[in-house]
């Protein structure tokens, strides 16, 4: 007999407390739906990896910590497409872990489609 994955365990505490925040008092119930929250955010983060997704989206920049320095010191342009194409794509990777609901994302995919 298999165990349980770490997603499927993750999903079935985030269902017992989405199903417990009805019955909870106010406080509790809002803190079961923000550790229900964090719970969704855990399991997309081992399923997609973003910080691996950023770092490959900016590898061709010299990483993330080169694109900061350079932004800050004017040595890259934000206006330079395929800079800005990196970032979103990094962004886009971040989005879909923290929040996939967010409508920003929606507009950064449909921006990534028109370049």
């Amino acid at each position: 007999m298999s165990h349980p994955s770490v997603p499927q365990l993750l999903e079935a505490v985030r269902l017992f407390l989405k199903e417990a925040e009805a019955a909870l008092p106010a406080r509790l119930g809002f803190h079961a739906r923000v550790a229900g929250n964090v719970l969704g955010i855990v399991g997309r983060e081992l399923a997609a990896d973003p910080d691996a997704a950023e770092a490959a989206a900016l590898a061709s920049h010299g990483g993330v910590t080169a694109v900061c320095t350079g932004l800050r010191s004017g040595s890259l342009s934000p206006e330079d497409p395929a800079l800005l194409a990196a970032i979103t794509e990094g962004a886009i990777a971040r989005l879909e872990v923290d929040n996939p609901r967010y409508p920003t994302l929606a507009r950064l995919k449909e921006f990534r489609e028109t370049k």
